[in-house]
Order: C-alpha cells, then sequence, then structure tokens
C-alpha cells in the first residue's frame, strides 16, 4: 500500500469485523473461502469485501478466494495487532470495571498496567490482579510505566482533565468513554465510544421502521 494513499474510515471500520469473522471461520477449521462466501456470511456484498480488502493488497486468488489464515493475519497486521500496547483506565465505576474485565482485549495485545480512580470507596479495590489507585498519582505513575493508550471511563465533567494529564504524560491514543468531547494535540488520536449516541441511533432506526410499517399496513 502506498504511503499516499488515504483509505476512507469506513472501510477502516469494517476491518475489525473481518477479522471477527476471520477468526470464527478458524475456530470452524475453514482453511479458505470466496469473496462471496464471506458476504453471505458477513452481511457486505462480495464486490464490496473486494473493494476494501484491494486498499491493502491483493490477497485473494480467481479461483481459490482467500486463504482465512493468512488474510486474517495481514488485517491483524494492518490493525495494528502484531504489536503490544499498554493501557492505563481512569474511572473505575462500572464502565471501568467492565473494560478492565473483558479479557479478550488482553489476548489482542492491550495490556492493562494500572487503575486509577477518585472514589476512595474503590481505591485499594482489586481488578484482576491490578489495585486501583487515587487518580492524582495517575502522572506520576505514568512517568515510571509510560502507557500507550488511555482510557477515560469518568463523568463528562472530569474527562477533560484527565485526556490533558494523558497527553501532558505523553499518551497517543486516548479511547473515551465519557458523554463529551475532548481537546487534544493533532498527534494524539482519540476514538469516542458515546452509548447514548449509539442508543438514540438505535431508537432513530427503530422509529423508522415502525413507521414504514404503519405506511404499508403491517
Amino acid at each position: 500500500m502506498s504511503k499516499k494513499t488515504v483509505i476512507s474510515m469506513a472501510v477502516i471500520r469494517r476491518l475489525p469485523k473481518y477479522y471477527r469473522y476471520l477468526g470464527e471461520l478458524l475456530r470452524n477449521d475453514i482453511e479458505r473461502i470466496s469473496s462471496k462466501e464471506l458476504s453471505e456470511r458477513i452481511g457486505f456484498t462480495a464486490s464490496q469485501i473486494r473493494q476494501d480488502l484491494n486498499n491493502f493488497g491483493d490477497f485473494g486468488q480467481q479461483g481459490y478466494g482467500y486463504n482465512v489464515r493468512a488474510l486474517r493475519d495481514e488485517i491483524g497486521k494492518i490493525l495494528g495487532l502484531n504489536k503490544e500496547y499498554k493501557t492505563v483506565i481512569v474511572g473505575a465505576g462500572n464502565i471501568g470495571q467492565a473494560v478492565a474485565n473483558y479479557t479478550n482485549f488482553e489476548k489482542l495485545g492491550f495490556h492493562l498496567i494500572g487503575i486509577f480512580d477518585r472514589n476512595p470507596k474503590l481505591i485499594g479495590m482489586g481488578i484482576r490482579d491490578i489495585e486501583v489507585q487515587d487518580v492524582d498519582n495517575l502522572e506520576s505513575f505514568l512517568k515510571n510505566n509510560p502507557a500507550d493508550i488511555g482510557i477515560i471511563c469518568v463523568p463528562k465533567e472530569q474527562a477533560q482533565r484527565i485526556a490533558d494529564a494523558f497527553v501532558k504524560s505523553g499518551i497517543k491514543g486516548i479511547w473515551n468513554f465519557a458523554p463529551t468531547d475532548i481537546a487534544v494535540p493533532e498527534d494524539v488520536i482519540v476514538e469516542n465510544v458515546h452509548l447514548s449516541e449509539s442508543l438514540l441511533t438505535l431508537s432513530y432506526r427503530l422509529n423508522e421502521s415502525e413507521l414504514f410499517k404503519e405506511k404499508i399496513g403491517r
């Protein structure tokens, strides 16, 4: 892939789904698959699949299809899963604990090294053998234990302050679960997970579906 090639975010956001489905194929001992067969499983058109993958290289063979393991490995490299990332979580409430306890992240190479909160009732508690620390210790911890990704699981009023602390400590990737947008320098990547926005999108789609049913008299 040329360094000048610009891949759309729509394509990039489909890659994890390819990776997940290819993993399921491997667990079912399926070694090769055509774009048509993959289309039937994943829900994208065969043409869309070929176009997406062609952005990154020529992975298929005419008359053979795709080698499932090789394609999954290549997509893993594109997603950066051939590397390991050290992560810290700020916010040890329900969302923070759920993220910390999701063991699949560890399998993918995302290693949790610290959890922080300001609630005295949570400080000192163990989550997956990691003791929750006082958030006031965050910057000193990161100075001695550099991390790649900072995960924000705090109320929106605290989110920007935590983001600033991450940036000051050299973190270049932020996974933001707080229901607000945060301001960071251009060289810091933010991925927002706004749960309410996702739910409202679902509400819209459900409402549109009900309106459509009413229009056609069902």
